[in-house]
């Protein structure tokens, strides 16, 4: 029985330390954060390569078994404009409002939007450079189907600043994503679609994570993960916008 006893102890040693040996860690923080500011614009590219819009306005990406997505557009092949934070946005041909409907977003509007808006870690993998980890943050497309009204990463109300409790909450950065508010107000928004209107999305914004949370404390929205040093894409329609109220 000790003899048993001791082979089964070495083989569970043995083990251990093989499945140490064997873990990778897929992601470790570079220090310079101009580092991970060159992976996320490695990865935004490499996504736009591997990324379509279908018929609605969906980003999909390629299959590798299916050849009906062979002719479609990759979304780096569509044309798009990068902004000065690195913000990439893609206005998609005939999902737009009319001249007669369409409305201006300022920078205080709330705004109702159909959306699908995730976050995602650009990670170096043995050279490979590409978004390995993605956090859902608003899915109202696959969710209840109806738009999210007043998004706080887009503007955060002035009540919820004056209720915070840290110094960090009280600031309008703790909650809105910069390049997502830059980016959205070259975008018209439609004259309040109703709610149930089907949808078909406008286009597309990518966010690095520079422009988003960067390595800032920040509100933690859907997820119990960090956002820290996540991009983050964002797929929508925006079905209409209203005046903020004085005060908000």
């Amino acid at each position: 029985m000790k003899k048993i006893f001791l082979y089964i102890l070495a083989g569970s040693l043995c083990f251990s330390a093989c499945k140490k040996d064997d873990e990778i860690e897929t992601y470790k923080e570079p220090e310079d954060i101009t580092v991970q500011n060159s992976y996320d614009d490695q990865a935004i590219k490499k996504f736009m390569s591997e990324n379509y819009l279908d018929a609605q306005g969906n980003i999909k990406a390629f299959s590798t078994t299916d050849t009906s997505d062979d002719n479609e557009k990759k979304l780096i092949d569509m044309p798009y404009e990068t902004l000065p934070s690195g913000t990439i946005y893609i206005v998609r041909e005939g999902a737009q409002p009319s001249a007669t409907d369409a409305k201006t977003i300022g920078p205080k509007d709330i705004l109702t939007m159909m959306m699908r808006a995730n976050a995602l870690l650009a990670v170096n993998t043995d050279g490979n450079v590409a978004f390995a980890s993605t956090l859902a943050i608003t899915n109202t497309i696959n969710g209840n189907g109806l738009p999210i009204v007043d998004p706080m990463y887009y503007y955060v109300k002035q009540s919820v600043l004056d209720a915070a409790t840290t110094d960090a909450a009280k600031q309008r950065s703790y909650y809105e994503v910069e390049g997502f508010r830059e980016a959205m107000q070259k975008f018209k928004a439609f004259n309040n679609l109703s709610s149930g209107s089907p949808y078909n999305l406008q286009g597309v914004i990518i966010v690095p994570s520079r422009a988003a949370f960067a390595r800032d404390p920040h509100y933690p929205y859907n997820t119990q993960y960090s956002l820290r040093n996540y991009s983050m894409v964002f797929n929508f329609q925006v079905y209409g916008r209203a005046d903020r109220p004085d005060g908000q």
